[in-house]
């Protein structure tokens, strides 16, 4: 979709109800429903996080970025994500959070992105994190400067491409808590998203959809 015909939706994705539990679940590994209400994941006391959901334009067309995180010791260890990290003392907001760490993570400085809406918290068991997604919006092209650190590959995924079914794949996956289970992903260029990622842009994906309707 090109980038000026989208942010016309921009009003329409504002007053959609956000579909949460029901959208996170169409993404959700065997097992994680379970641990999605908030009577089991306020009792873990977790830590929180937040996540940009940035869509910017690229040659006119509208785009989302992800980024594969660095191999490390770690359960989130070479997965794709959102640009987010952990919330620190220092932020005034969640919102902050993400913009902060979008800037570390690629480079995009907060005053690039306008924070258009939050999207449903969802918790990740593994690492006990409770996670705030915020959808954002740069206007104009962008570039990225990944932070070696951190981030092993920036991935631009286009929004035709998020909103066509056929990327919706099951495969075979080993997790921190699980061997080989089958689990739902999004496939796109040979990149495998899934997991708690998945399941939120499981969300961003019907909530636009919806709009666009």
């Amino acid at each position: 979709m090109i980038f000026s015909e989208f942010i016309k939706y921009i009003p329409k994705i504002l007053n959609q109800q956000l579909p949460a539990l029901r959208a996170h679940v169409k993404m959700a590994p065997e097992g994680r429903p379970a641990f999605l209400s908030p009577d089991y994941y306020t009792k873990m006391n977790p830590r929180h996080s937040a996540v940009m959901m940035l869509f910017y334009s690229k040659k006119d067309m509208t785009h989302l970025v992800l980024i594969r995180r660095n191999a490390y010791p770690g359960v989130h260890s070479s997965q794709i994500s959102f640009p987010g990290g952990k919330a620190e003392p220092t932020d005034a907001s969640f919102a902050q959070t993400a913009l902060r760490e979008t800037y570390e993570e690629i480079g995009i400085a907060p005053e690039k992105i306008e924070v258009v809406m939050p999207f449903s918290k969802i918790y990740i068991p593994p690492s006990n994190f409770l996670v705030m997604p915020f959808m954002g919006i740069s206007y104009g092209e962008l570039q990225f400067e990944p932070n070696p650190d951190e981030v092993d590959a920036i991935l631009e995924l286009p929004l035709d491409i998020f909103l066509d079914d056929s990327i919706i794949i099951s495969t075979p996956m080993q997790t921190s808590y699980a061997q080989n289970i089958i689990v739902p992903a999004f496939l796109f260029e040979g990149n495998i998203v899934w997991g708690a990622t998945a399941m939120i842009m499981s969300e961003l994906k019907d909530t636009i959809k919806s709009a666009l309707q």
